[in-house]
């Protein structure tokens, strides 16, 4: 049974953003059992679609525990991009999200992502023609604009309004700056302020602190959080408890061996072999940030060729920190990467 992403929203805020090579089928299962509000796909290419590529289906796989999930879709021709998310519907997913958001050159060279900053034409043509394809909700992620000289999120929220979306999630960010420097939340908090349209914030929350005071200075419908979940699983859990003012939840294993036991058992239930072991291998980077040792341990788990001993050692590693407290490593560059 198809849920309503807005509903989701008034009884959980906090939303998994879709982050390119990380929220996959596995992923998108496992933060659900934390916590994770609405879930959204990696970005699908509405082009790879068209001509049934295998590799881009597959990245719509998901199950009846992630509701309501997303599908989100990349593309520059409203036609291909409305035919993908009619198929994204007869999957059953409870909504499209359409991106005008990524930087990736690859992607805004084709005029797609966040190159629609600079078309409100063309995007209005997008809109339009996936809210009449399909009778699910569709919502849109973008940047505050192209550059800072022409932030015209508001705009685009206007426009988004007008054309019947049902939320526009802005990263705090321009396309110019891609992940450099602060996300501009004031920014965001203004647009929210002039647009009637539901707005969620994303940018730079990575702790459950920051995604409460975000959510409640800002006056966002909801938050999305990323890179936060990277480097603490219980980002989620632990902010939907600080909202309610509510004790944080204790039927959790509340130790990373034990997490990562299960997102281990998440990725191998999913993915291939080789996936498996990229995989293991960045969560068990992500997750030992901040805690002693974790560079030796990062180095050496690299090293690692046989899946079994990646997770071996990284039980171990996560065994040995106890109740250390984990350190803010906000500053630390591996983890700005783009991941949506």
């Amino acid at each position: 049974m198809r849920i309503h992403p807005l509903e989701a929203l008034k009884k959980n805020p906090f939303v998994l953003a879709p982050m390119a090579g990380i929220t996959d089928h596995a992923f998108r299962g496992f933060m659900r059992k934390l916590d994770a509000s609405v879930v959204v796909t990696e970005l699908v290419s509405a082009t790879g679609l068209e001509y049934k590529s295998e590799r881009t289906r597959s990245l719509m796989s998901f199950d009846e525990s992630q509701r309501p999930i997303g599908i989100q879709f990349f593309g520059e021709e409203p036609e291909i991009v409305a035919r993908a998310a009619q198929i994204a519907e007869a999957d059953g997913a409870d909504f499209v999200d359409l991106n005008f958001g990524c930087p990736v050159p690859k992607v805004v060279k084709k005029g797609a992502g966040s190159a629609m900053l600079k078309d409100l034409p063309a995007m209005q043509k997008m809109l339009s023609a996936c809210v009449k394809a399909v009778k699910i909700p569709v919502t849109i992620k973008i940047r505050t604009g192209w550059d800072h000289a022409s932030r015209n999120a508001v705009d685009v929220c206007n426009l988004a309004y007008d054309e019947g979306i049902t939320w526009v999630a802005i990263h705090g960010r321009t396309r110019a700056a891609g992940y450099s420097g602060n996300a501009d939340w004031d920014f965001i908090t203004d647009v929210k302020a002039k647009t009637k349209i539901p707005v969620l914030g994303n940018g730079d929350i990575l702790t459950p602190q920051k995604a409460v005071s975000r959510l409640k200075e800002s006056g966002c419908d909801g938050v999305l959080i990323g890179r936060g979940a990277l480097k603490n699983p219980l980002i989620f859990a632990d902010a939907l408890s600080l909202w309610k003012n509510e004790p944080l939840r204790t039927d959790l294993k509340r130790n990373y061996a034990g997490i990562f036991m299960d997102l281990n058992h998440a990725i191998r239930a999913h993915s291939q072999e080789h996936i498996t072991n990229i995989q293991l291998k960045k969560f068990a980077m992500w997750f030992s940030t901040g805690y002693p040792g974790a560079s030796a341990f990062r180095k050496t788990i690299f090293q690692l060729k046989n899946n079994d001993e990646v997770l071996s050692h990284a039980i171990d590693f996560f065994n040995s920190i106890g109740t250390i407290e984990q350190e803010d490593t906000s500053h630390e560059e591996f983890l700005m990467g783009g991941h949506g």
